[in-house]
């Protein structure tokens, strides 16, 4: 590529790093990050190897085949390289971060113009196309973390500020470390590309468990423990929108003919009018038809009179019809105006039948409901709140929305509630597809519904097939969530069994600085990665022979059968710990060096027949010394803490995968997400959004604590219009039982 195309790439007089110390927390960040870094890499070179070598073997001609070949060796060569110069600069950001952005822009001097664009080759142009993806992607699916990391390193470090921050982790300053590094590959375009596809896919696609390490880190160092994004919510409610209690709904004028219905189709409504009536006879109400006076008004022209009512949105059709809270509309009030002013020439008042009446009460109790119900989310909420005219206009003209649950409004209803149970907040809303389709499908009911139900079919058909959709690519992203936490998991129990073995057979003996060294820091990760392929390769107890080996070869032998053991295990042992390290890719001149230390202990050992020394102090011996009131003390409070939970943990087994909760945070914010994977081998439960990305994740004991403080809400998923009928029909049966 060329640096003066203007494609990503570190500038070449990039600023000396700063004299001052770097801060404690983001040294620890850099060292976890470099490393990380390093062996993710790693993985993509291998598979870089991989895809060269089965492109070749698939080669159509022997030109084609030496290519590839020739790329192989190319890289193969020169890996190390590139490898030390990407974590160089990784770590160069660390030292002096670079300002947001400040590796996106060309130099002053290239302007963004027909001239300086024909400059660029084709293919540099194609670098800089799969470069900006893959940074695109990177800053979407990361967003969160990647937006929390900024605000946490731009309060670390000194010189930075909110006009002006810093993220070292940014995926535009990795990539660009990536780019440069690669300069060095002599190979071709094709090739190129390939390298940065598995740099993407092992890399950039697995930066997701750094950034959540670096957040982690911080937020331990009490480095804005509590963040909160703050989005245009204020905005939002200063510009609400919202209509006066009382105002009618917009609607687009149209004729309600009559509806034959069977009697199976009414008979939830019919019960419940038993109900009602019961009510109106118990307040000592007579029947509406007994009055001479009064002029009954049937469904049909109920219908018009509603087709008739004037806008009450006063927002056009490009404007948020989900700002503000929800609408709370008076039915009853509504329709009584319509029949103040619909009085015939006979002077007689008009007055509803007790048909329609029951029908407003009962659309009226459950909205009421809806309007209520904790399990909708705040923006659904109000859109499905300016439905009430709308649904009353349905009801009026097909009482089987109550009793038919393949009716199409209230499966469109159902369907509007149920997608939108992941939304924790309307700040989101500007840039969901979800929440645009939504907005659509009540925008169109408002201006289009006349009358004719076909619509809510229609609508619904179109919804389902968006839901579809979305939900599939959802699907994949919670898979690969799924995938990489099970790996990460795996990861670290690994980590901890391979620390917890060290450490029990190096704390033993005071060992030689250089045997001490090339376990701690060198077969550690020969054993780390022995532990994730054992299902597979079985090598994990022979790793773990491997120390017990070398610490048997550093003791005294005096015996002859024992020394000549010694010199059978010595060369073997050495040659298995170099085949180890060089499998990790362990520094080269620096394993020369250990290797050469090592001999030199193991000799001295066997020439002076010299003793490693036993410690004094073990950590059984340091546990004996403990004071037994703490240990009393600390048991009592582990015992009460178990007690008060242990009615939770039994709890979580009711919550199913799939299932929606509710976090709470101590600073008042809440986020709904869904169980996505429980991760037996850590009792790890992990929740993701409705993106399928994982936003938290939480221990068994954790769960309880949270749902024992309240700060964990199980979220209903059945249907909306279920769950409110339901509710209607056991307040109506406890008021007349």
């Amino acid at each position: 590529m060329n640096k003066q195309s203007g494609i990503h790439y570190l500038r070449e007089h990039r600023e000396a790093a700063s004299s001052r110390p770097v801060p404690a927390e983001v040294t620890r960040i850099h060292d976890t990050v470099v490393a990380g870094l390093g062996d993710l890499l790693q993985g993509a070179f291998d598979a870089v190897d991989d895809s060269l070598f089965e492109l070749a073997n698939n080669a159509r001609s022997n030109n084609e085949q030496n290519r590839y070949f020739e790329a192989m060796r190319e890289i193969r060569i020169k890996r190390k390289g590139v490898e030390r110069h990407f974590q160089n600069a990784v770590a160069q950001f660390f030292a002096n971060p670079p300002h947001a952005g400040q590796l996106q822009t060309p130099d002053a001097t290239q302007q963004a113009s027909a001239d300086t664009l024909s400059l660029v080759g084709n293919d540099d142009l194609e670098e800089q196309v799969a470069l900006n993806a893959m940074i695109t992607k990177a800053k979407a699916h990361f967003q969160g973390p990647l937006i929390q990391l900024q605000a946490r390193f731009t309060e670390v470090y000194p010189d930075a500020t909110e006009e002006v921050p810093v993220n070292p982790m940014a995926p535009e300053h990795l990539c660009s470390a990536f780019t440069e590094a690669i300069q060095a590959l002599e190979i071709q375009i094709r090739e190129r590309l390939i390298v940065l596809k598995q740099f993407d896919r092992y890399v950039v696609s697995n930066l997701g468990m750094l950034l959540d390490e670096a957040n982690r880190i911080l937020i331990q160092a009490g480095v804005i423990p509590n963040f909160r994004f703050h989005g245009k919510a204020g905005q939002q409610q200063k510009a609400s929108g919202k209509p006066a209690q009382g105002e009618a709904p917009k609607t687009v004028g149209g004729e309600a003919a009559a509806y034959e219905q069977r009697p199976e189709d009414t008979a939830l409504f019919d019960q419940i009018r038993q109900m009602l009536a019961l009510q109106r006879a118990n307040s000592g109400l007579p029947p509406r038809s007994a009055d001479p006076a009064l002029r009954v008004v049937g469904g049909p022209e109920l219908a018009d009179m509603l087709n008739s009512l004037p806008s009450y949105d006063n927002l056009q059709d490009s404007e948020d019809l989900s700002t503000g809270k929800p609408v709370e509309l008076d039915l009853r009030q509504i329709v009584q105006q319509l029949l103040a002013r619909a009085e015939g020439p006979d002077g007689r008042k008009p007055a509803l039948n007790e048909v329609d009446e029951d029908l407003i009460n009962l659309v009226s109790m459950l909205f009421e409901f809806i309007l209520d119900d904790y399990n909708l989310s705040a923006p659904v909420q109000v859109l499905i709140s300016r439905l009430q005219i709308p649904i009353l206009k349905v009801v009026i003209k097909d009482k089987s929305f109550f009793s038919k649950a393949t009716h199409p409004a209230r499966k469109l209803l159902n369907s509007l509630a149920r997608a939108g149970i992941g939304w924790s907040s309307s700040d989101e809303k500007a840039r969901d597809k979800l929440y645009g389709q939504i907005h659509n499908v009540v925008q169109r009911i408002l201006n289009e519904f006349d009358g004719d139900v076909a619509l809510f079919e229609t609508l619904n058909q179109e919804f389902e097939q968006f839901l579809e959709r979305e939900n599939r690519k959802a699907s994949l992203v919670e898979q690969r969530t799924r995938e990489s936490e099970r790996g990460r998991i795996k990861s670290q129990k690994a980590q901890e069994a391979v620390d917890r073995l060290i450490k029990e057979k190096v704390s033993r003996y005071h060992l030689p600085e250089p045997v001490h060294d090339i376990l701690i820091n060198g077969w550690s990760r020969v054993m780390f990665l022995a532990y994730l392929r054992d299902d597979t390769e079985h090598r994990w107890h022979e790793t773990a022979r491997v120390v017990d080996d070398l610490i048997w070869c550093l003791h005294p032998h005096e015996e002859d059968e024992e020394r000549d053991q010694w010199v059978r295990v010595v060369p073997a042992l050495l040659k298995t710990l170099r085949a180890g390290l060089e499998e990790v890719s362990y520094n080269a001149s620096r394993l020369d060096q250990m290797m050469g230390q090592l001999k030199h202990e193991l000799a001295e050992a066997f020439r002076t027949n010299a003793a490693i020394e036993a410690r004094q102090d073990s950590p059984e011996e340091i546990e004996e010394e403990a004071p037994t009131v703490h240990q009393t003390a600390v048991e009592r409070q582990q015992e009460l803490e178990d007690a008060a939970i242990a009615e939770y943990v039994a709890k979580l087994d009711d919550i199913e995968i799939g299932n929606w909760v509710e976090f709470k945070l101590v600073n008042g914010t809440s986020f709904r997400c869904k169980l996505s994977a429980v991760i037996e081998e850590a009792d790890c439960f992990v929740f993701v959004n409705r993106m399928g990305l994982k936003v938290i994740e939480k221990t068994r004991v954790e769960l309880a604590h949270e749902m024992r403080r309240g700060r964990l809400t199980l979220l209903e998923q059945g249907a909306l219009i279920d769950r409110a009928l339901n509710a209607v029909v056991g307040n109506l049966r406890t008021k007349t039982a």
